[in-house]
């Protein structure tokens, strides 16, 4: 469609250049008319008489009202929107920490439609996958970005007035960053860093100069989350015990100065001081207030709350007005649901995400973003959050979200079908899940792992019907994938793993009852089927795989062919010992022989979940590393 935009665009000009193609427009002079004004309050977007309107405050406003502008003149000749915006940040945290890291042209995509959907901020979650000149072991191999990519980054985020904020670790969530030799003398355990050690500061300084050299933001996020060893390693052993607030805090001053030295205001999570919260808490007086001592050396930063675990309203209201208790607003994190597990957990992020939101709006926090973590190899695709952030994106601009406004919304900022997307939940959302997945079930990823003859979750399985669940799942997504040709490609990822675990999830179980048997025609049967399932596991790995390289640099794929290739082989042997009992060669097959139990360790088997875990916990119950 071609548009005439005139009016106040300094600060957007190169915004609605960078947009064109995205949006499919083109601008010319004998175009539909848009006047726009920058002006205080409300974003506003008409059509009346023939002319186009937009008002806007911030220049991301801009940018969603335009898409909201393209959305209605499709629908209606006449019209006027407007919306108040409920928060002064609201965006998105992308974690490229584990293995996967999105290339620069992935992360414009994002860029392109958060713009349109009216987030204004990006955080970049990188531990050690960022360049620091002076340690070129810092990120090796990892797919780390360079100083001049990240600038790129931040230059095209800046157009779509979108600020980039660099999110790091200065304090654990460094495992990867510390395992080679050069760390060893400034760490305290395997993934944090030695508190009081000079050679720690020089280390963090260094980190610290590289991401001021990328972004042009003066806010940095320093992390500081779940340290629950600190002060118990090589501090222990130098200085005796310490507690551990006390720790944090000595650390966290001496980090801030730094920050302060390249003109950052920092921000952590906050969950290392939860300990105060609790009305029992050994940090409050006789009155039950937190000692006045213990709130003065708590240092001057941000505060980020995250929680996405909870659908109960009133948890977050009232954790977000402890935050308040320590003497500022908190910044709200809440998640997209994206990891752990092959397949977004839609139920529970959605359910959360309703809940924090209503809180936050109620509470009157001011700055929001939605976290999409990849922890356990980033097997799910990012692109899977983009509901999620639609959702994120029309509560920050709506008191009230409705699902319609949701669907509609998706449709015209991410070119796909709402609810088609939704379908894919029922991947881990199986029989014998709760509803919404509350409890975090990673059906698919245990069925498509776990050892056909060893079987450690067949007795989570046991009577669910997964094979027909999953059937019935490979025509619903092969439909969804026909409705969505933009997201054909991520459609026919999922339509591919319905299909393998709708033979392989209930194999284990089939195969050894029909053993316990000594079904021997039957048995033999299996080598057919295992045949196929081979094929069908590579053909998996290979969708996955193009999806990988086309959105995320190469470094972290081999971890997941090395998955991949485990069921494939894993499957050769088990071939392998079938045909040797079957052939006279054995008398038995041990593994057979063993009783199924449930899976119960470490994460405990509760109702509503079948089973969920890391990658080695899951296909076997052997010594995977050490």
């Amino acid at each position: 469609m071609k548009l005439y935009i005139n009016g106040d665009l300094s600060s957007v000009e190169s915004g609605i250049n960078t947009l064109t193609k995205h949006l499919n427009i083109e601008l010319s002079t004998d175009g539909h008319p848009i006047q726009v004004k920058n002006e205080k309050g409300a974003l506003r977007a008409a059509n009346q008489n023939g002319i186009g309107e937009i008002t806007f405050d911030q220049p991301v406003h801009f940018f969603r009202a335009l898409g909201l502008w393209l959305e209605n003149y499709h629908k209606n000749s006449e019209f006027e929107v407007s919306e108040n915006p409920n928060f002064e940040m609201s965006g998105v945290m992308l974690d490229a920490s584990r293995n996967a890291v999105p290339t620069v042209a992935d992360l414009e995509k994002l860029l392109l439609k958060m713009a349109v959907m009216g987030l204004n901020t990006l955080m970049l979650y990188t531990e050690d996958t960022y360049e620091v000149k002076e340690h070129p072991y810092f990120g090796y191999m990892r797919g780390r970005y360079t100083t001049e990519e990240l600038r790129l980054c931040d230059d095209y985020a800046n157009k779509l007035g979108i600020e980039m904020i660099p999110c790091i670790q200065t304090l654990g969530h460094l495992r990867e960053a510390l395992k080679w030799n050069y760390a060893s003398d400034f760490k305290d355990t395997d993934d944090i860093l030695l508190v009081d050690e000079p050679r720690t500061y020089e280390f963090l300084e260094n980190c610290i100069r590289s991401v001021s050299e990328a972004f042009t933001t003066k806010r940095i996020h320093i992390g500081m989350d779940e340290t629950f060893q600190l002060g118990l390693g090589k501090y222990l052993e130098n200085h005796g015990y310490v507690n551990h607030i006390e720790i944090m805090n000595r650390h966290i001053q001496k980090v801030v100065a730094i920050t302060e030295k390249y003109g950052y205001k920092p921000m952590i999570w906050s969950d290392m001081y939860f300990p105060l919260f609790s009305k029992d808490s050994k940090y409050r007086d006789e009155k039950g207030e937190i000692h006045d001592d213990i709130l003065a050396g708590i240092p001057d930063v941000d505060l980020v709350y995250w929680n996405y675990y909870h659908k109960e309203q009133k948890v977050y209201e009232d954790t977000i007005q402890h935050h308040k208790n320590l003497g500022s607003m908190p910044i709200f994190a809440g998640g997209a649901w994206t990891w752990n597990g092959i397949v977004p957990n839609y139920g529970k992020a959605i359910a959360t995400t309703e809940a924090a939101m209503a809180a936050c709006k109620k509470e009157g926090v001011k700055e929001v973003f939605v976290t999409l973590w990849g922890d356990n190899g980033a097997e799910t695709p990012f692109s899977t959050a983009y509901p999620i952030l639609q959702l994120f994106a029309e509560h920050a601009y709506h008191q009230q979200v409705t699902k319609e406004q949701i669907v509609e919304r998706f449709e015209f900022c991410c070119k796909g079908n709402f609810e088609d997307f939704m379908i894919l939940k029922y991947l881990d959302e199986t029989p014998g899940v709760m509803k919404d997945n509350m409890n975090t079930s990673m059906t698919s990823k245990v069925t498509l792992y776990q050892d056909v003859l060893i079987g450690l979750y067949d007795e989570n399985i046991r009577g669910l019907g997964l094979s027909e669940h999953y059937s019935k799942l490979v025509f619903e997504i092969k439909q969804a994938k026909l409705r969505n040709p933009s997201w054909a490609p991520l459609f026919d990822f999922y339509e591919q793993l319905a299909r393998v675990l709708s033979v392989k999830a209930e194999i284990g179980l089939k195969l050894k009852e029909s053993y316990d048997k000594k079904e021997v025609e039957v048995i033999r049967s299996f080598l057919t089927k295992l045949d196929w399932i081979q094929t069908n596991v590579d053909e998996l790995r290979q969708k996955h795989r193009s999806i990988w390289f086309t959105d995320y640099k190469p470094f972290g794929w081999e971890v997941i062919d090395i998955r991949y290739g485990g069921v494939i082989t894993r499957i050769d042997s088990v071939k392998y010992r079938l045909n040797e009992w079957l052939d006279g060669k054995i008398d038995r097959i041990e593994e057979l022989e063993e009783k199924r139990l449930l899976h119960d360790g470490p994460w405990e088997i509760i109702d509503g979940l079948v089973g969920g875990n890391i990658y080695h916990r899951i296909v076997t119950a052997g010594n995977f590393s050490l």
